[in-house]
């Protein structure tokens, strides 16, 4: 390998954008040595904020790029970038974070709780993480990461919970919703980076994905409720928490979905998806009484740290492709879902996808380690800011430790790479 001074540098600060992740908590500590509204509190307080983080380190790439090969030249690249996959997670964050589209998943969810042989705060929260992440391969990860976040929210971390069940919370939920969209070839970032380039269809996810995806999802949400099965067992049960605002018509969620079902079909083209957006943002408007204020700095503050993430991404492939080609299948597998964890699984597919000597067993090695991966950090799958972003507050003013979400989403983790490698 013998990469120029632009990769050089942009690794470096991949690296430091990778480094800087795991010290917000640092920065968000040295904020409070300054008068509250004083520019250094403003400034750490700035560099403290992960989703930001991506989004700062690639505005330093783009400035070391114009300075190396000139202006012209770092905004050509920056236009020869897709945003396209930012855009949509910030417009189908917003839609599924309104009050309509939440009470029709809380009310679907409630029903299958209600069968099973379980107390009924225990049942729904295994229903969410259980099952919720696998409706995700048919509405789109990020789109169920921000309806089982906001659920979450609503009915767990609104409570006093112990540290341990909120990290063991949030990393099942990061790691279900990683391999829970795997049932189709669409839903899924680091599945739709490949499947149209290989082939692959609904019958081939669904016989070598999906219902493996769904053993883990089961196996992994049983073993934590059955750690926290006393104090699930203990908290109140609201099946109506919300905002307090009045219960959304039938006929306006069923539209809120069909606006959903609009942005789904249309996500690999933004100017599509943007105009159904702007339509959507007017009928919120004129539905406001059953409405909760939607979420556009969540869903921006996300859209930011993706399109950081994909400006820095698209100048590592020097060191990444001559990795991926030189491992075994095992060793990929298991590389991959490392790799997972400092790049995300979307773009170490996609760099996949360009080796053309992958095998087909080396290509279910990549992709299947991938969304293993997928929940051991925030930066790994591209729904994981969305959910960071909701529950984040939920933790206190520390937020979440990113290595305690690690090790929360270790033991998940590995089921999931047992599933998908010796089912």
């Amino acid at each position: 390998m013998n990469p120029s001074t632009l990769q050089l540098g942009a690794t470096i600060l991949f690296a430091a954008a990778i480094l800087h992740t795991f010290l917000v908590k640092v920065f968000q500590g040295w904020a409070k040595r300054f008068p509250e509204g004083s520019i250094g509190e403003n400034l750490f307080h700035l560099l403290g904020e992960v989703e930001v983080v991506f989004g700062l380190w690639s505005a330093l790439l783009f400035t070391f790029m114009a300075f190396e090969g000139g202006l012209s030249s770092a905004i050509s690249y920056l236009e020869g970038r897709n945003f396209t996959e930012p855009g949509f997670v910030f417009v189908i964050l917003t839609i599924c974070s309104t009050k309509p589209v939440l009470d029709v998943a809380s009310l679907l969810m409630r029903g299958l709780a209600s069968v099973l042989p379980l107390p009924r705060q225990t049942a729904f929260y295994f229903v969410v993480l259980g099952v919720g992440p696998l409706i995700g391969s048919f509405i789109t990860e990020p789109a169920i990461m921000t309806v089982l976040a906001i659920l979450l929210l609503r009915h767990f971390y609104g409570q006093k919970l112990s540290s341990g069940l909120k990290y063991s919370t949030i990393g099942l939920l990061f790691v279900n919703v990683s391999i829970g969209g795997t049932l189709t070839p669409f839903a899924a970032p680091p599945v739709l980076m490949v499947a149209g380039k290989w082939g692959w269809g609904l019958s081939h996810m669904l016989t070598q994905f999906g219902w493996k995806a769904a053993v883990a999802c089961l196996v992994s949400t049983t073993l934590v409720v059955w750690r926290h099965s006393r104090e699930l067992s203990k908290l109140e049960w609201n099946p109506r928490a919300s905002s307090g605002k009045k219960t959304s018509p039938l006929l306006l969620s069923l539209i809120h979905l069909l606006f959903l079902g609009l942005v789904v079909a249309s996500a690999h083209h933004m100017v599509v998806f943007a105009g159904i957006f702007l339509f959507f943002l007017g009928l919120h408007t004129v539905t406001q009484e059953y409405q909760e204020p939607l979420k556009l700095r969540e869903g921006l503050l996300v859209s930011f740290f993706l399109g950081g993430l994909v400006v820095l991404g698209g100048l590592q492939s020097w060191w990444l492709e001559p990795v991926l080609s030189s491992l075994s299948d095992l060793a990929l597998y298991l590389g991959a879902s490392a790799l997972t964890a400092i790049t995300d699984n979307a773009a170490l597919t996609y760099l996949g996808s360009q080796v053309a000597s992958l095998t087909d067993t080396s290509k279910y090695a990549l992709v299947a380690g991938s969304v293993v991966g997928g929940g051991l950090t925030v930066i790994a799958n591209a729904p994981n800011p969305a959910g960071y972003g909701i529950l984040n507050a939920s933790f206190g003013k520390e937020g979440i430790s990113p290595l305690k979400l690690f090790l929360a989403a270790l033991a998940p983790t590995i089921i999931a790479g047992v599933c998908f490698w010796l089912l």
